[in-house]
């Protein structure tokens, strides 16, 4: 089993920790994991990206060529469309639907998000809103993991106790919020 993940979007938006969580659950579940990082000018609104490569054999590579992407997981529409050319035949597209306007000509958002739904497999997720519900506007990459918990080749209860250790030292009030964002992002995807 190989599984390619591209994580898009823009700095300050919590792609390198979703990145973090989908890496350390499929070294709990016992695969292999390589991950390369591009930050850009991400400290000032600039692209985020990410290659992640989950394996149950060795992996020879951290990137991610062209057409192999089984998920773009993106928290920034526009951001995720940067990279459909990486998608492999089949694969999904699963986008944030807010978006950063970070550029003074960024298209409208509706041409955005009807760009993005014309990608075979892509979807968009009202995140933020589901975050906000959920009790925390920042879970909205922990309402990405959810949404993309039932293409990744890991248990959601893997996802979902790597999450709970992870925000655990900032209290039982956090883990829940995190808990009930990544429900809602399952729930979304569906």
């Amino acid at each position: 089993m190989k599984f390619d993940i591209i994580l898009a979007g823009v700095g300050g938006q919590g792609v390198l920790s979703l990145s973090a969580i989908i890496a350390n659950a499929a070294l709990r579940a016992g695969l292999n994991v390589k991950q390369a990082e591009v930050h850009g000018m991400s400290q000032r609104g600039g692209a985020v990206m990410a290659d992640l490569r989950l394996s149950d054999g060795p992996i020879h590579s951290s990137t991610i060529p062209r057409g192999r992407a089984q998920l773009i997981l993106s928290m920034e529409p526009l951001e995720s469309l940067r990279y459909v050319a990486f998608l492999a035949p089949g694969g999904r597209l699963l986008t944030a639907a807010d978006p950063v306007i970070n550029i003074p000509n960024y298209p409208p958002l509706a041409e955005v998000l009807a760009a993005v739904e014309a990608v075979p497999g892509g979807r968009h997720i009202d995140a933020l809103s589901l975050a906000k519900e959920a009790g925390s506007a920042r879970a909205t990459n922990v309402v990405m993991a959810g949404a993309a918990s039932s293409i990744l080749p890991l248990s959601s209860e893997t996802l979902e106790a790597f999450i709970a250790e992870m925000f655990a030292r900032k209290g039982d009030k956090v883990v829940e919020a995190n808990a009930r964002a990544f429900r809602a992002g399952r729930e979304a995807a569906r």
